[in-house]
């Protein structure tokens, strides 16, 4: 599985984010491009600190029998469950949001893997820095293939 944390896979999220354009056609869900890089901002930011999440009680109980294979090699399936926290509605600025969510991947990667480490994500509680680099990077695919990219 790939990670944000090794530089290729990294690129290669950067390239697509960079891809996307204000008027990129959904293939599935209800966000606008704008929404989504602002959906994916708020998650990378968990990772990076500048979110604290703590575990609902939700994922404590599933996560011990769905972790491994929301964290294995297949893609997140269409229209997946969100967490009310990071449900975007309102209308975002694209250009700032892109910047935003670039800004915030930089981050976390310059932080590193032992650093994502010690924060807590609100549905899988406390991950390796080697989860939270493969679960960014899962998730990211998952959005930037929403919108084609």
């Amino acid at each position: 599985m790939q990670s944000v944390f090794e530089s290729p896979a990294r690129e290669e999220i950067r390239v697509r984010i960079d891809r996307l354009q204000p008027a990129s056609a959904r293939q599935w869900g209800k966000m606008t491009p704008a929404q989504m890089l602002t959906h994916c901002a708020l998650t990378v930011e968990m990772a990076t600190g500048d979110l604290p999440g703590k575990q609902k009680l939700i994922g404590k109980i599933l996560m011990p029998f769905i972790k491994k294979s929301l964290l294995g090699e297949k893609p997140f399936g269409k229209n997946s469950p969100t967490d009310p926290k990071f449900v975007v509605s309102d209308e975002r600025d694209f250009a700032k949001e892109k910047a935003r969510l670039a800004g915030a991947l930089e981050k976390l990667c310059r932080q590193g893997p032992d650093f994502a480490a010690g924060q807590e994500h609100s549905f899988f509680g406390r991950l390796s820095g080697e989860e939270w680099g493969r679960l960014v990077y899962k998730h990211l695919d998952h959005h930037l293939r929403q919108f084609g990219a």
